[in-house]
């Protein structure tokens, strides 16, 4: 059998992201055969022209791009240009973006096939093709075809081509398009059994300073229209003795965070407090898992497990998407609010357990008005974090198929956004991006957490605290600057000072308070109210303030009342959800 280099590409959004399929291809095939497959991961903010002179260099006989709603763009660009430096080698596709497309991508782009469904059922066999042909000494483009409309090879010998569509054919799961010009469709993969999939972490590759993926199910038992998995209606799971071995093996090497792939990690109850009472008995004090579940679904017993847990061992991401009952029938989201809202809040109660919720703009009947009060409730629920993002009509979706009917008008080109619908137009979007903005830079990152709750006292509601709050960005720096943390203290300071007269002073020491709960700042801001006081021991580990107001009763009813009260802020204990540093009240 001749060597082969069949080089599996990944364009990661960030470094610290990982793109586990390619390795659970190369692991999915035999031992014998792994040899013959590499993988190259890069991310999309390398310089473009890096990434095609690596691969190239690697002298792949045969490459396979794993292609996503981030990466799509620069996926077009290499397949044009690896076409053009490297004629001879066959290039192929997968992933999500390449597998919903429709037979136009062999007309658009150079590549020779798409692999579709489940990867670890269909790459093995495309893989023993090529290596039963060898290289196949790939050549010129077919005469009576131009590269641009029918980017395809033929091989210098018509029965090494012949060999190689018959074993292609007989492989489910793949779309190609052979040199007599005829796209080729194979049907729909097999199921992988997951017991079968390979678990890539024990093996030799290096995933230092990344983040680990783990996937101990496929499919989801809920069929919202927005999502891919709503075309996946089959709950399969990893065998939960499996599952448990190979998490005792991220605990002893000590992972620092372990991310379930899952879509609904919860849709089975009895197994998810078992794997969570498995992580509580053999917490290593170091590892933190993150699931994303469904609220509703939850039951006292994984409320009472998550209670007794580290800070900081498990944070779950929570889909809401909307409160708006006429939007979640419309995307065919089954959800009780009412329950999600009271598990949030049973959760929140214990103080461990960082909980990050999702909104969706752009989704059926949501107007501005509708989202403000999705945008309240959800708020109302405290979140560690608020992720307001935006209708991403996917290939493959089912309300990809129901953009006529909700005059949903989207982007032409990935990531596919929501630009308008019949109920939210072009400016609506433009304003709760603004907003978006504001939530991730004030909310989310916990800098401000006094300052904030001082403010929505100020404003009929958070919605309308966060759109004043973009206003004001939009008026002060209109292009968008990034700011220094200095410089997002005194644009939020400008923005209170505009808006309230008579407390600015109050405010200032709310700012003072929040800004030395991240940090022990060398330098003490130039809004700074109250006196710093010396601290007795490593100074370096604490800071002390004196204040000339009773801040709990200030924080509790906005009320002002004169006090001379002393804070310690002791950075060696920090919060696990807030990283901020514990605060307490000297009694004197």
């Amino acid at each position: 059998m001749k060597k082969i280099n069949f080089l599996l590409v990944g364009i990661n959004a960030k470094y610290i992201h990982l793109n586990p399929a390619l390795y659970s291809l190369k692991y999915s095939v035999p031992e014998e055969l792994r040899g013959h497959v590499t993988v190259a991961e890069y991310t999309i903010n390398h310089v473009y022209e890096k990434i095609l002179m690596d691969i190239v260099r690697r002298q792949p006989d045969v490459i396979g791009i794993s292609c996503y709603i981030w990466n799509a763009e620069t996926v077009k660009k290499l397949c044009g240009d690896l076409a053009k430096v490297l004629p001879e080698v066959p290039i192929w596709l997968g992933g999500p973006e390449a597998a919903w497309s429709d037979d136009g991508v062999f007309a658009e782009l150079p590549i020779d096939g798409v692999m579709c469904g489940e990867g670890e059922m269909v790459f093995p066999g495309v893989l023993e093709a090529y290596l039963a042909v060898g290289t196949a000494a790939l050549g010129q483009e077919s005469e009576q075809n131009t590269p641009a409309e029918a980017p395809c090879r033929k091989y210098d010998d018509g029965n090494q081509l012949a060999k190689l569509n018959s074993m292609l054919r007989k492989i489910a799961g793949l779309r190609y398009r052979d040199v007599s010009g005829i796209i080729v469709s194979t049907g729909i993969p097999a199921t992988a059994d997951m017991d079968r999939l390979p678990f890539i972490y024990d093996k030799q590759e290096d995933f230092s300073n990344r983040i680990v993926y783990y996937e101990s199910s496929r499919g989801c038992p809920f069929h919202c229209s927005y999502c891919l998995s709503a075309s996946d209606k089959r709950m399969r799971y990893r065998s939960l003795s499996l599952v448990l071995s190979e998490l005792q093996w991220f605990l002893e090497q000590r992972v620092p965070q372990v991310k379930f792939l899952d879509r609904t990690f919860n849709s089975d109850r009895q197994r998810t407090a078992a794997i969570w009472r498995y992580l509580l008995e053999h917490d290593n004090g170091v590892t933190n898992f993150h699931f994303e579940i469904t609220a509703d679904l939850m039951g006292q017993e994984e409320i009472d497990l998550l209670k007794k847990m580290r800070p900081g061992l498990v944070q779950l991401e929570i889909g809401v998407q909307s409160t708006n009952p006429d939007t979640l029938r419309a995307i065919n989201r089954r959800a009780d609010v009412q329950r999600l809202s009271e598990v949030v809040a049973a959760i929140n109660f214990g103080g461990n357990v960082h909980q990050h919720l999702d909104l969706i703009a752009g989704l059926p009947y949501e107007d501005m008005d509708s989202f403000a009060t999705s945008f309240n409730e959800v708020y109302g629920m405290h979140p560690s974090q608020l992720q307001l993002g935006f209708l991403k009509v996917l290939k493959g979706s089912p309300i990809a198929l129901q953009t006529e009917e909700f005059g949903i008008v989207y982007r032409d080109n990935a990531p596919y956004e929501v630009l308008a619908t019949r109920w939210l137009s072009y400016p609506d979007v433009i304003r709760l991006k603004g907003i978006e903005e504001m939530v991730e830079t004030y909310y989310n990152s916990h800098q401000f957490e006094l300052t904030l709750s001082a403010l929505e006292r100020e404003f009929a509601s958070p919605f309308a605290l966060y759109d004043a709050l973009a206003a004001h960005g939009q008026k002060v720096n209109p292009e968008g600057k990034s700011l220094s943390r200095a410089g997002l203290f005194e644009q939020l300071r400008g923005f209170i000072h505009e808006i309230s007269v008579n407390r600015r002073e109050v405010f200032d020491t709310l700012l003072t308070m929040d800004y030395y709960l991240r940090e022990h700042a060398r330098k003490r801001p130039v809004f700074a109210v109250g006196r710093e006081l010396p601290c007795p021991g490593h100074s370096r580990d604490y800071h002390r303030e004196e204040i000339d107001f009773s801040l709990e009763l200030f924080m509790q009813t906005g009320e002002v009342k004169s006090s001379r009260e002393i804070w310690l802020f002791d950075y060696t204990r920090r919060s696990a959800i807030s990283n901020n540093a514990l605060l307490r009240k000297e009694i004197y």
